[in-house]
C-alpha cells in the first residue's frame, strides 16, 4: 500500500491546482481567439486579411525591430548569430509575402463550368502553432502571416528558450495592429512558464495544430485528436559526383552549412563524395573554410559533440572558435576556419555522426561511384532524415531524377545551397517556408513545404453536368485482351 505523508499530499494538491490553472488559462486564450476570429471573418474581406498579414510581416521586417529580435534570440537561446537571423527574418518573410501577394483566400477562388464545381475558401478558425527555439521569430512569423492571410486567429506555444523572443514579436505585431484597429486577440501566445500541460491543452482545444521542432511534440500533436501538421527530422544528405563544379559546390555548401551556425534543419549534415574527385573537392572545401579532420581529432569531436548520447549544448549552433575549444582540437589556418569535416565509414545508431548535428560539423563518406553514393544516402536516410531532403551537385540532371525516384525524400535540391533552397528561394520554385513536410517517410501528414493552402478549408458547390459514365468495354478493353473476361 502506498502511504503519502502530509508533504506529499500538499505537493499533489498543488500539482493538480497548477494543472487546472494551466488548462483554464489556455481555454481562456482560445475563447478570446474564437471571438476575435469570428469578428475578423464575418463578411470576409480579402483586403482585411491581407492588411493583417502585412502588419504582422512588418512587425518582424522593420529593420530596427528585426535587429532587436535577432539579438534577443541569440542572447536568450544561445543559438546561431544575430546577423544571419536578421537575413533569415527578412528574406523568409519577404519571400512569403511574394508567394501570397496575389492569392485569393476568401470567397470564390475557382468557378469551373466544365466540372460544375465552384470552390469557396473558408477559414479554419483558431490555429495553434508550436514553434522551436532555433527560429524563435522567423517560424512564428511565417505561421502568423499564413494564418491571418486565410482569416484565422492563431495562438503560439514557444519553446522555453524562445518565450521572451516570441513575446517581443507579438508586442511588435500588436503595435502594428493598433495602427489599423485590428483585434490583438487574433494573435496570442501561451504565456511563460512553458509547460507540457499548456501545450497539450492548446493542441486539444484549437481547430488545427502546426508543430515545428521536437519530434515528441509532433507525435503528441498527431495523437491530440485535432487535425495536425507536423514536420519531420532533418539530416540533409548531399552527394557530390564526378561531374560537379567542385569550386561552386564547395562555395554553396560552406555558405549553407555556416549560415546561422547550422541551426536550420536544412543545413547540410552528411556529404557523400565520389572518390575520383575527393582530393580536389576537399581542397575546394578548405578554400571555403572547411577543415578536414584526421581520425584522432575527428574522434575527439565525436566524443564531445555526442556526450552522453545527446548533442552537447555547448557546441550546438556555436561559433567555430567555441566549437573547436569545447572539442579540444586545433585546425590548420584557424583564422579562416568556418566548419569541420568528419571522416566516417559507419552509419546508424552506433555512429551518431551520421545523423543531424545542429552544429558546424559535416560528416563525409566516400563512394566509389554514383551508384554506391546512392546506396550510402539510402542508408543514412533510413537511419535519420527520411522524407526531408537530399542534395546533388552534378551536371547530370538524370541523376537528380533518379534520386527522386529511388530515395525516401520529398525534395531533391540540385546544385544549390541546401538550407537556402529547401525552404524556398527567390531562384527556385518552392514556396517560402520554415517547416518542411516529410510525407509518410517522415511520419508527416504533408509532403510539401508548409504554406497558405494548409491554413484554409475549401467548400465545393457541386452542380449536375452532362453524364460521363463510360461503358465496361471502354474501361476493360485492354485488360480483357490480356486476361480475358
Amino acid at each position: 500500500m502506498l502511504i503519502l505523508n502530509k508533504k506529499d499530499l500538499v505537493h499533489a494538491e498543488n500539482t493538480v491546482e497548477k494543472t487546472v490553472d494551466d488548462v483554464s488559462l489556455v481555454d481562456e486564450l482560445v475563447a478570446r481567439a474564437r471571438a476575435a476570429q469570428r469578428r475578423f471573418a464575418t463578411d470576409a474581406d480579402q483586403r482585411r486579411f491581407d492588411m493583417a498579414a502585412l502588419a504582422a510581416a512588418w512587425a518582424i521586417m522593420e529593420p530596427a525591430r528585426n535587429k532587436a529580435l535577432s539579438e534577443q534570440a541569440v542572447e536568450q537561446t544561445a543559438l546561431g548569430n544575430a546577423s544571419d537571423k536578421m537575413i533569415k527574418n527578412h528574406r523568409k518573410t519577404l519571400g512569403l509575402l511574394r508567394d501570397i501577394r496575389d492569392v485569393k483566400t476568401t470567397g470564390v477562388i475557382s468557378d469551373d463550368t466544365a466540372s460544375g464545381i465552384t470552390q469557396i475558401a473558408r477559414p479554419i478558425g483558431v490555429v495553434g502553432a508550436v514553434v522551436p527555439s532555433t527560429n524563435p521569430a522567423a517560424t512564428p512569423a511565417n505561421n502568423i502571416i499564413n494564418a491571418l492571410k486565410c482569416g484565422n486567429a492563431i495562438i503560439l506555444s514557444p519553446s522555453p528558450k524562445g518565450v521572451d523572443v516570441c513575446a517581443s514579436l507579438l508586442a511588435g505585431i500588436h503595435a502594428e495592429f493598433d495602427k489599423l484597429g485590428i483585434d490583438r486577440h487574433l494573435v496570442q501566445m501561451v504565456p511563460a512558464p512553458s509547460s507540457k500541460v499548456k501545450t497539450q491543452r492548446l493542441m486539444e482545444a484549437v481547430d488545427l495544430i502546426i508543430v515545428t521542432g521536437s519530434q515528441d511534440n509532433v507525435r503528441r500533436a498527431y495523437e491530440s485528436g485535432t487535425p495536425a501538421i507536423g514536420v519531420g527530422a532533418g539530416n540533409a544528405t548531399v552527394i557530390v559526383d564526378e561531374t560537379a563544379d567542385l569550386a561552386e559546390a564547395a562555395r554553396k555548401i560552406a555558405a549553407s552549412k555556416t549560415f546561422d551556425n547550422a541551426t536550420s534543419c536544412s543545413s547540410e549534415n552528411v556529404l557523400i563524395v565520389v572518390r575520383s574527385v575527393l582530393d580536389d573537392f576537399l581542397a575546394a572545401l578548405h578554400t571555403q573554410g572547411g577543415r578536414y579532420l584526421d581520425n584522432d581529432d575527428a574522434s575527439k569531436v565525436k566524443a564531445t559533440l555526442f556526450e552522453g548520447g545527446h548533442l552537447n549544448r555547448h557546441m550546438i549552433a556555436k561559433d567555430i572558435n567555441i566549437f573547436l575549444d569545447v572539442a579540444g582540437i586545433s585546425v590548420a589556418d584557424a583564422q579562416s576556419a568556418r566548419f569541420v569535416v568528419l571522416p566516417s565509414d559507419e552509419i546508424g545508431s552506433d555512429a551518431p555522426e551520421s545523423g543531424e548535428k545542429l552544429s558546424l560539423a559535416l560528416t563525409l563518406y566516400v563512394a566509389d561511384d554514383f551508384d554506391a553514393a546512392v546506396k550510402l544516402a539510402l542508408q543514412v536516410l533510413t537511419f535519420q532524415g527520411a522524407g526531408h531532403s537530399v542534395g546533388l551537385h552534378s551536371e547530370d540532371d538524370d541523376r537528380a531524377r533518379l534520386l527522386g525516384a529511388l530515395l525516401p525524400t520529398c525534395r531533391v535540391i540540385v546544385n544549390q545551397a541546401h538550407c537556402f533552397a529547401t525552404g524556398g528561394s527567390f531562384d527556385n520554385g518552392l514556396p517560402f517556408s520554415l517547416s518542411m513536410g516529410c510525407g509518410s517517410w517522415g511520419g508527416n501528414s504533408i509532403d510539401s513545404n508548409l504554406h497558405y493552402r494548409h491554413f484554409m478549408n475549401i467548400t465545393r458547390v457541386v452542380r449536375p453536368i452532362e453524364n460521363t459514365e463510360p461503358s465496361l468495354e471502354e474501361i476493360f478493353e485492354d485488360y480483357w485482351q490480356v486476361a480475358g473476361k
